[in-house]
């Protein structure tokens, strides 16, 4: 059986989309944000509790705040995108929940008055939002350079709060000269898929 979507968009999304290692300086804007955003905030979340929040790291300042905490091989490439997101998980997203699921609001307490019970769905669900939104970026025909090579404390000390957990940031732009390394291998089906 075929996919629906049409095989260019599948080459868009998946087969020919790469993580990016240098960008052009080619701005992205926030109007393209905000579509991405308005496409990825669809993907499904547990009780559309929704936990993924974004900072836009924008102006040199903050910039090089960042780069400080990144890896030192990624540095270079985060200090060149034409935008980074930092993407993180709410730990309150609960509060939230109220607006999310007018139809069960108490859901908010029944499932998520403890903390630890709170973290736990939030980095779950807001990894799984992470992932809709590099989908996203490539959608909007940029490149996305994920990466989690970076000091979480220092980042989360910097640009977030204790109820932030940072889980990745991602450099976004259209690719450069030398964007691609080659790519790896993939697991084949048999090697992932178990029916029982």
């Amino acid at each position: 059986m075929s996919l629906v979507l049409d095989p260019a968009a599948q080459d868009l999304l998946f087969r020919e989309a790469r993580t990016a290692n240098t960008f052009t300086d080619e701005p992205v804007t926030d109007e393209q944000v905000q579509a991405i955003y308005d496409l990825v905030k669809y993907g499904p979340t547990a009780f559309n509790q929704s936990p993924l929040r974004i900072t836009l790291v924008r102006s040199p300042e903050a910039r090089e705040r960042l780069v400080q905490h990144m890896a030192e091989g990624n540095r270079p490439k985060t200090a060149t995108a034409p935008l980074v997101a930092i993407l993180s998980a709410d730990n309150e997203f609960h509060e939230e929940l109220p607006q999310l699921m007018p139809h069960a609001p108490q859901i908010k307490d029944a499932f998520f008055s403890e903390r630890p019970v709170r973290e736990g769905a939030a980095t779950l669900n807001a990894a799984l939002q992470a992932a809709y939104f590099i989908v996203g970026v490539r959608a909007a025909g940029l490149a996305a350079g994920p990466m989690t090579g970076l000091d979480f404390d220092g980042v989360r000390k910097e640009f977030l709060d204790d109820d932030h957990t940072p889980l990745m940031v991602v450099n976004i732009g259209r690719p450069g000269p030398e964007a691609w390394f080659p790519r790896s291998p993939r697991l084949e089906f048999d090697q992932v898929v178990t029916t029982v």
